[in-house]
């Protein structure tokens, strides 16, 4: 009787939490890039958004002990970058934070209900660039595809990004006077797809730079700097695109589920925004408020108006002031008018 009661109950806890699961916003959190202090540092975004959120240090993401401990309407869940809009599409995540080539990728030959962008996250800024070796002598894709258009062998391109590689290459201009609408053959492990033998875009899993040392033409891959191409001798042919960190909802998102995504986006927005600010206060002579407080108005030194607790002698004002103006800003302030006490602080978000 003991073992029937624990076969019973098993199934019923699998559905018990499959029900309150569905009660929550399955929000997908990036594992990788986007989640190093390097380059966006996902986790302190969303701290910094006023989440308390557990388990997601970067480096150290564990989907056993994720949490978001003060909003129990959010349902955290790791997301790597290459399969967020896939489980987005699928309606496996309702919710997440992808870069824009991912979704492209995903997205370019898609049909029917699509992956909406929520909002620009601002960080994590890439360019998705085709590359040749440094001493070749093309300028251009087109100067590429002019070049080889007699060679016998099949130009070969590696690159995680095959479906916005054919799509970019299908539409130059040279490329369709030798191959006409052709596609490219796409490999993708043991999946081929593609008519033209003469031009094949292969998956690559990583380190896309080392398959021009082993003897591709081309490839396509993303960069900050453009770095660590030239560190493999690579130069750039052109840009495919610019990408940065979004917030993306999935066709199911619906409902309150909307309404909270852009609740989530206006808090992470928040968080991005106020690294572009400082809190500061400082104490002016009351015979110069009036003057100090126009100052600080005609100049767009404060978000609405200054706060202001006037004392006997001394007034101390409260400003959220940009930071490249901060230098400026107070020098005016010392000279002109005096200013004192002057304290200066980060702001972790600033919500409009």
């Amino acid at each position: 009787m003991k073992c029937f009661f624990i076969y019973c109950t098993i199934p019923l806890l699998i559905l018990y939490d499959t029900i309150q699961i569905m009660k929550k916003i399955k929000f997908g959190l990036p594992k990788g890039s986007l989640n190093t202090v390097a380059r966006g540092n996902t986790c302190q975004i969303i701290k910094n958004a006023g989440y308390d959120i557990k388990g997601y240090e970067p480096g150290k993401e564990s989907d056993s002990t994720l949490r978001i401990l003060n909003d129990p309407e959010i349902a955290p869940l790791l997301a790597r970058p290459q399969s967020a809009p896939v489980e987005l599409s699928r309606n496996l995540l309702d919710l997440a934070i992808v870069g824009d080539d991912w979704v492209c990728e995903e997205s370019v030959n898609m049909t029917g209900d699509k992956i909406i962008r929520v909002g620009d996250l601002e960080y994590g800024q890439t360019r998705l660039v085709i590359c040749t070796h440094n001493h070749s002598a093309y300028k251009s894709i087109s100067d590429f595809f002019e070049d080889n258009k007699y060679r016998t062998t099949p130009v070969l391109c590696f690159t995680e990004y095959p479906n916005i590689t054919r799509h970019f290459f299908m539409k130059d201009k040279v490329y369709r006077k030798i191959y006409g609408n052709k596609k490219p053959l796409i490999q993708v492990r043991g999946l081929v797809d593609g008519e033209n033998n003469m031009v094949q875009i292969i998956n690559s899993d990583g380190v896309t730079e080392g398959y021009m040392a082993k003897g591709a033409d081309l490839i396509v891959d993303n960069t900050q700097t453009g770095s660590t191409l030239r560190k493999y001798g690579l130069r750039e042919l052109e840009t495919i695109m610019k990408s940065s960190a979004g917030l993306y909802a999935g066709p199911g998102c619906k409902g309150w589920k909307e309404d909270k995504a852009k609740e989530i986006y206006k808090m992470l927005y928040g968080a991005i925004a106020g690294q572009y600010y400082f809190d500061l206060k400082f104490n002016v002579n009351n015979e110069s408020l009036e003057s100090v407080k126009k100052y600080l108005v005609d100049e767009n030194l404060c978000s609405n108006e200054p706060t202001i607790s006037s004392g006997d002698e001394y007034a101390a004002i409260n400003i959220l002031i940009q930071k490249d103006k901060f230098p400026d800003t107070l020098r005016v302030l010392r000279q002109k008018y005096k200013a004192s006490a002057v304290v200066r602080s980060e702001v972790k978000q600033f919500i409009a």
